[in-house]
């Protein structure tokens, strides 16, 4: 035990200390000093820049991959940040740890449920320019206002889903 103390003392005394793997470093330290973020708006979307992404349970390689994702520009919803790492969510409620040059700010959609129908118009009534299947992955190009549609892009169709049909935009997110 003296031993231990001696260690301890030395470590102090030369400006080391130990801390636990997953505890965060005391206030005033240069990793709580990186632990800033962007500053921009939490939860935001943006999608995933690279075919393959692993997803780690915390911020840093030193923590284990739990998932790797295989699907470029899926979208992606931003929950914290830690320097340069992004604590992500997917539209399935997974969540963890990617590094941010992984991530996009491209706005994608991800289309959920079943089958969905891509309109002329932003209307339910308006001519149908193509079926859209469940896991389908398009480009978010606005959402004007909160009346429920999104104009969006699938493969090389233009046209609106309500927002209701896929996941990708906040709930009251306008989005020009």
């Amino acid at each position: 035990m003296t031993h231990f103390r001696c260690f301890l003392f030395f470590c102090l005394s030369l400006g080391f200390f130990l801390l636990p793997v997953g505890v965060p470093a005391p206030y005033g330290t240069k990793a709580q000093a990186q632990g800033k973020g962007t500053g921009l708006p939490l939860p935001r979307f943006v999608s995933l820049r690279a075919g393959e992404v692993n997803l780690r349970t915390g911020p840093g390689v030193q923590y284990p991959v739990d998932w790797v994702y295989l699907r470029q520009h899926l979208p992606v919803e931003i929950i914290a940040e830690y320097g340069t790492w992004r604590k992500i969510r997917d539209w399935q409620g997974t969540q963890g740890w990617v590094h941010q040059s992984m991530v996009s700010g491209a706005r994608t959609f991800i289309v959920i449920g079943e089958t969905r129908t891509l309109r002329r118009k932003p209307d339910s009534k308006s001519g149908a320019i193509a079926k859209i299947e469940a896991g389908a992955i398009g480009k978010l190009l606005s959402c004007p206002d909160l009346d429920g549609w999104c104009r969006i892009e699938a493969g090389n169709r233009k046209g609106f889903l309500r927002r209701v049909e896929f996941w990708g935009v906040l709930r009251n997110e306008v989005m020009e």
